[in-house]
C-alpha cells in the first residue's frame, strides 16, 4: 500500500468513529430517559423481593399454643408441649393440630398483641389431625383466605409459628409437591409438601401465600432419625380439607364419616389379563369386613368396583372420600365386575366408628 492509499484508509477509519461517537451522544438522553434496568442492579432494594406485606396481613392472626398438664409432685400446671394456631373468624374460631392440644389439662392461647386466652375446645379429629378452640375476645385479627385457591407446585410460601418458644417466626419456601398421601395414619390423606422450615412448635400455624393469603395448616416434618434431622421435607393440610374439617367441628362437635367395610386395591394385571380386559378401571376389593354394609350388599374379595353414584372409578382416595362424605343410612349404587360380568348393588353406608 503506498503513503496516498495509507491516509485514505486511516481518514475512512477516522470518519467512521466520529460518526458512531455522533450517534452515541444523540441517544444517551434517550437511554436514560428510558430507564433500562441494569443486569448488575441485583444489590438494589426492591419491594418486590419482600414478603413484609403478606406477613403483616397474617401473621397476627397466628396464635402460639402451650399445652399444660397436672402433674401430682406440682401444685401447679407445667408446660407439656407447644405448637400455633390460626384465627379463621371473628367469632374467634381456630384451627391447629390435634396433636398439639390432645394430651393437655389446660390449654393457653397467646395473641401477638399480648392478650392470653384459655379457649374452649370446640372439636377434634384426629385422622385428620386437626382441632377447633374457640376464645371470646374483641378486635380478633382473623387470616385472610379465599377457598377457591389452588397452591401449584413451585409457588412461593411462607409458614409462620413458635418454634421452640422462641417467638413468632417466618420462613420461606416453595410447594414442592401437591396431593402427598400416606403420610397421615389413614394413608390417604392429601398434604401439601413444602421446603419451608417446620419445626417443633410451628406445627397448627400457618402456610401463606405471598399475598398472605392461607394456603395450609403446618402440620409435620418429615425426619431421617438415623441422619439426625430434617431435610426440607415438610407438610401442611390444605386450606380447603382443614376448611372442611373445621365447619364440622363447629356444626356437630365432631365429624361423621360413612363407611361400607371394605378394603381396596389397584387391579392386579393378572385379572385384567384373565378377564381379557386389559383397560378396565376401577378398584379390586381385597377384604370385606364381616357383617359390613358391603358384605350384606353381596360384596365379595376380587369384586372389581368399576362405578359409584354414576361415577367411573379412577383411584381409591377418590371412591373412598366420596362414601366419608356421604351420610350413614343413605344409600349408595355401586357398579361392580365380577368374573367379567356386571352387576349393580346398593349399599347402605354405615358410619365410621
Amino acid at each position: 500500500m503506498n503513503l496516498k492509499g495509507l491516509f485514505i484508509y486511516l481518514g475512512k477509519a477516522v470518519l467512521l468513529g466520529l460518526t458512531m461517537a455522533a450517534v452515541v451522544l444523540l441517544l444517551l438522553p434517550m437511554l436514560n430517559q428510558s430507564k433500562i434496568p441494569s443486569p448488575f442492579s441485583w444489590g438494589q432494594p426492591s419491594a418486590e423481593l419482600s414478603f413484609a406485606s403478606a406477613v403483616r396481613n397474617a401473621a397476627p392472626a397466628v396464635v402460639n399454643i402451650y399445652s399444660l398438664r397436672q402433674t401430682r409432685a406440682l401444685s401447679r400446671p407445667t408446660l407439656q408441649g407447644l405448637g400455633s394456631g390460626v384465627i379463621m373468624s371473628e367469632r374467634g374460631y381456630i384451627l391447629t393440630n390435634y396433636h398439639v392440644v390432645s394430651k393437655a389439662d389446660q390449654i393457653l392461647v397467646a395473641l401477638q398483641d399480648g392478650r392470653q386466652f384459655v379457649p374452649k375446645v370446640i372439636g377434634t379429629d384426629p385422622l385428620t389431625d386437626l382441632a377447633v378452640l374457640s376464645i371470646e375476645g374483641e378486635d380478633l385479627p382473623v387470616v385472610p383466605y379465599r377457598l377457591d385457591t389452588n397452591p401449584q407446585v413451585g409457588d412461593v410460601v411462607l409458614a409462620i409459628g413458635n418454634p421452640y418458644n422462641l417467638g413468632q417466626t417466618i420462613t420461606q419456601g416453595i410447594i414442592s409437591a401437591t396431593g402427598r398421601v400416606g403420610m397421615s395414619v389413614t394413608g390417604q390423606q392429601d398434604f401439601l409438601q413444602t421446603d419451608a422450615a417446620i419445626n417443633a412448635g410451628n406445627s397448627g400455624g400457618a402456610l401463606i401465600d405471598t399475598r398472605g393469603f392461607l394456603v395450609g395448616i403446618n402440620t409435620a416434618a418429615f425426619q431421617l432419625m438415623a441422619e439426625g434431622g430434617g431435610h426440607g421435607i415438610n407438610f401442611a393440610i390444605p386450606l380447603k380439607l382443614a376448611h372442611e374439617i373445621m365447619v364440622k367441628l363447629v356444626e356437630h362437635g365432631r365429624v361423621i364419616r360413612g363407611e361400607i367395610g371394605i378394603q381396596g386395591m389397584p387391579i392386579d394385571p393378572r385379572w385384567r389379563q384373565m378377564l381379557n380386559l386389559p383397560n378396565l378401571q376401577g378398584i379390586q376389593v381385597s377384604a370385606v369386613e364381616p357383617g359390613s354394609p358391603a358384605e350384606k350388599a353381596g360384596i365379595r374379595p376380587d369384586d372389581i368396583i368399576t362405578g359409584y353414584a354414576d361415577k367411573p372409578v379412577t383411584n381409591a382416595p377418590a371412591l373412598k372420600d366420596y362414601i366419608a362424605e356421604s351420610a350413614p343410612g343413605s344409600e349408595l349404587e355401586l357398579t361392580i365386575n365380577r368374573a367379567g360380568k356386571l352387576y349393580t348393588v346398593n349399599v347402605i353406608i354405615a358410619e365410621l366408628k
